[in-house]
């Protein structure tokens, strides 16, 4: 009975430890990134491949950090904050068409109140991108007020770009 304990504790810390070194499901991954680029994998638009699943990632335990990398967007950075690890995916530079191509047309409303949003922040040879939400609704081409995640009086004005994404040039 006095043995129970120890054994009890120690079958307890394996447990935690075998479910903490679990690999991360790359399908999550693949769809975290779809969201991201409202495109399918594949589509233009989208990643060009799913995930290599070869890969073994530690299962990340907070929210995925989604951006894109490069330029000319032709990559999503996806980022484990818990974790540690960092990958990139591939994009077809369909640039954004995916499964909004034949839709929306402007002046219809494509960004609802409260919708999270990608915030592009675009300069003389760099993007910065940073997610956020929606303060108001917007149509494409239409000027909307939107907050950065984790901000919550401070908002910025940013152009519709597409479904789920805003955009802001500096001179």
């Amino acid at each position: 009975m006095r043995h129970t304990l120890p054994l009890t504790l120690a079958a307890a810390l394996f447990a935690s430890a075998a479910a903490a070194a679990a690999p991360m499901d790359l399908s999550i991954i693949d769809r975290a990134v779809t969201d991201f680029t409202g495109a399918d994998v594949g589509q233009p638009g989208g990643a060009k491949l799913p995930v290599d699943r070869r890969l073994r990632l530690t299962a990340c335990q907070a929210p995925l950090d989604l951006q894109w990398f490069g330029r000319d967007q032709r990559s999503v950075q996806i980022a484990c904050p818990t974790a540690g690890w960092r990958i990139y995916v591939a994009v077809d530079g369909g640039s954004g068409s995916g499964r909004y191509a034949a839709a929306p047309e402007y002046g219809e409303t494509i960004i609802s109140r409260g919708e999270n949003v990608s915030i592009l922040v675009r300069g003389k040879g760099f993007t910065l991108t940073r997610q956020g939400a929606a303060v108001e609704d917007g149509a494409r081409g239409e000027w909307i007020k939107v907050r950065a995640t984790g901000q919550r009086t401070e908002t910025l004005r940013a152009m519709v770009i597409r479904p789920g994404q805003v955009g802001i040039d500096l001179p």
